[in-house]
């Protein structure tokens, strides 16, 4: 494989960490260009890793819990959540940035994609067979840091090969793998709910497999000789700091991004205890209905992501259609609250699926047209950027344990993630860079 030599017009950011500016004519880009098989390897990745999220967290974990203390299952779940949200907090800017600074002839993302996946697959092997909550927690801490280490550099392919005004497609790949992984995983751990170390071993060797076959089908390069500055821990760290003074959108899309996921996911998270306690549905009855959900909503939602992504790179706008996004989003969650039954919750999955599949596309190519560098610290900044992401879905299950418990229950429920979903297309109004 042909190592291409550093780029000359590299410059070193005072974070440590390369920062590429606009190459001379005549010399290579920072990573190779797309090719034709970059795209569906997109979809295929990003099904696989979000079928195991979806099926972890829909209906393994949730589970698994239930099972071991059916009475404290609401507690324990958000005990386990909670510290993984913790120890999770900043796997995604710190794989970011360790990738943006890895030089190697596999490249800078793909040794960090490969790690993840065998060390999060690994343990998935084990995870089924634990009957002890300080263990159970353990493995899911380390399962979730290695899963987010796979999905860091992942999402940072987008802004590392494609140009700004295709991006809305790539986008729309990962949003499109996303919503089939889920679809995917929730339909599988539910057939597979029954046996759940079965069901964890299924998703742990699907990521390795799929993680590998990713990396050997799209050569990535990255010259191992390219200058990179000594490492320093204070510079390392002070390099996750982005002022919002001088970078205002960033931090804006951050806060909408925060504020939507938290209320999308206060819901999402706890779907099958809705069902089993505010619908009142017998625990496998339950476990059918979240797959019937799931299949309600799957159409729509690749519709409505597919549309979004395509039309949002024609028109040369994101904004509006994350307004729409969360219009369509509040009524969807309010349909529980008029009919609080399975008809409600039907309702809800098919008109809030639209509306997250509006959203998904779309905010992803934003995401990368706000970063304040777009050379060589694309990875961190993306990071941080899923940061927001992750911790409003480490924080759902505490604050919904607190909502259901103290603040009324399930209804209540809705009514927050209705607010902070209208909350979150508020917070990007003030970007600037983008229309």
């Amino acid at each position: 494989m042909t190592i291409t030599p550093p780029d000359p017009a590299a410059e070193i950011a005072p974070t440590g960490l390369i920062r590429a500016t606009a190459p001379a004519a005549g010399e290579p880009a920072a990573s190779p260009p797309a090719t034709k098989r970059l795209l569906p390897s997109l979809l295929i990745a990003s099904m696989t890793l979000f079928a195991t999220y979806g099926g972890l967290i829909a209906i393994l974990l949730p589970t698994q819990i239930l099972l071991l203390d059916e009475k404290n299952k609401v507690a324990n779940l958000a005990i386990v959540t909670t510290t993984s949200f913790v120890f999770t907090l900043f796997a995604q800017p710190i794989a970011g940035a360790l990738s943006d600074r890895t030089r190697s002839r596999f490249g800078r993302r793909v040794p960090w994609m490969v790690l993840g996946a065998l060390i999060g697959g690994v343990l998935l092997l084990g995870m089924g067979s634990l009957q002890d909550l300080m263990w159970i927690t353990v493995f899911w801490v380390v399962i979730q840091v290695a899963l987010n280490f796979l999905q860091s550099p992942l999402t940072t392919i987008t802004a590392d090969r494609f140009p700004r005004a295709k991006r809305g497609g790539a986008s729309a790949m990962i949003g499109l793998g996303t919503q089939l992984g889920m679809t995917v995983g929730v339909m599988l751990a539910v057939g597979l709910g029954a046996q759940l170390g079965l069901g964890y071993s299924v998703f742990g060797i699907a990521v390795i497999v799929v993680t590998i076959l990713f990396a050997l089908l799209n050569k990535d390069w990255s010259s191992k000789d390219a200058v990179v500055e000594p490492f320093r821990w204070s510079a390392f760290f002070r390099g996750f700091w982005i002022d919002p003074r001088r970078h205002p959108d960033f931090f804006w899309a951050f806060t909408g991004r925060f504020l939507l996921i938290l209320g999308y996911f206060v819901v999402s998270a706890y779907q099958l205890y809705i069902l089993t306690d505010y619908i009142r549905l017998p625990l496998q009855e339950a476990q059918g209905a979240v797959m019937t959900l799931t299949l309600v909503a799957f159409v729509p939602t690749l519709i409505a992501i597919a549309l979004s992504g395509w039309w949002s790179d024609r028109v040369g706008r994101r904004k509006v259609f994350i307004y729409a996004a969360t219009v369509v989003m509040a009524v969807g969650l309010a349909f529980p609250l008029i009919m609080p039954n399975m008809t409600g919750m039907i309702l809800m999955s098919i008109v809030n699926g639209v509306g997250f599949g509006l959203y998904m596309s779309v905010d992803a190519a934003l995401m990368t047209e706000v970063l304040p560098d777009e050379g060589g610290s694309a990875g961190k900044d993306l990071g941080i950027l899923n940061v927001a992401t992750n911790i409003p879905q480490a924080l759902s299950a505490p604050i919904a344990a607190i909502i259901i418990g103290s603040f009324g229950g399930y209804p209540v429920l809705f009514v927050f993630a209705i607010v902070f979903a209208v909350l979150g297309a508020v917070a990007i109004a003030p970007i600037k860079g983008v229309k």
